[in-house]
C-alpha cells in the first residue's frame, strides 16, 4: 500500500543511502517501512567520540505532517534524553517542519550530542554536572560510550 507517507519513507531512504551524512546511518526495519534502526557514531571531538549509539524511530502514517518518536536504544547519559531514551528536542516537539527528513532528524540529534541544551533538561543529573562538574560529566558519558560498544 502506497500512501505519500511512505513514499516519503522511501524518499528519505533512498537520499539516506545515496548521500549519508557523516556518522549516521539508518534504515526502515525489513518488515515495516513504519519502524527504522538507526545509528548515531559519537562524534570525533566530543566526549561521545566512538560510541555507537542505536536508536529506533517510529513514525505514523502523518508524516512528514508531524514528526516520528525517536528514542535511544542504548543507554544515553545526556542532559536531554530522558532515561527511558526519549529525547527533549525542539525540531522534534514544537519546532517541527516537514521539510526535514529522516537524515535531518539524525544529523540534528548528532549536534545534539555535542552541544546540549541545558535550559531544558531531560536528565536533571546530567544537566547539573554538565553545568557544574564537566570532569564527572565527561567521565559518565565515557561510560557511556564504553557500554554502547557491548
Amino acid at each position: 500500500m502506497s500512501t505519500p507517507c511512505r513514499r516519503r519513507l522511501m524518499r528519505d531512504f533512498k537520499r539516506l543511502q545515496s548521500d549519508p551524512p557523516e556518522g549516521i546511518s539508518g534504515a526502515p526495519c525489513p518488515d515495516n517501512i513504519m519502524m527504522w534502526n538507526a545509528v548515531i557514531f559519537g562524534p570525533a571531538g566530543t566526549p561521545f567520540e566512538d560510541g555507537t549509539f542505536k536508536l529506533t524511530l517510529a513514525f505514523e502514517e502523518s508524516y512528514p505532517n508531524k514528526p516520528p518518536g525517536v528514542r535511544f536504544i542504548s543507554r544515553m547519559f545526556h542532559p536531554n534524553v530522558y532515561t527511558n531514551g526519549e529525547l527533549c528536542l525542539d525540531i522534534l516537539q514544537n519546532r517541527w517542519s516537514p521539510t526535514y527528513d529522516v537524515a535531518a532528524i539524525l544529523m540534528s540529534i548528532q549536534s545534539l550530542l555535542h552541544d546540549p541544551n541545558s535550559s531544558s533538561p531531560a536528565n536533571a543529573e546530567a544537566a547539573n554536572l554538565y553545568r557544574e562538574n564537566r570532569k564527572e560529566y565527561v567521565r559518565r558519558i565515557r561510560e557511556t560510550v564504553e557500554q554502547s560498544w557491548e
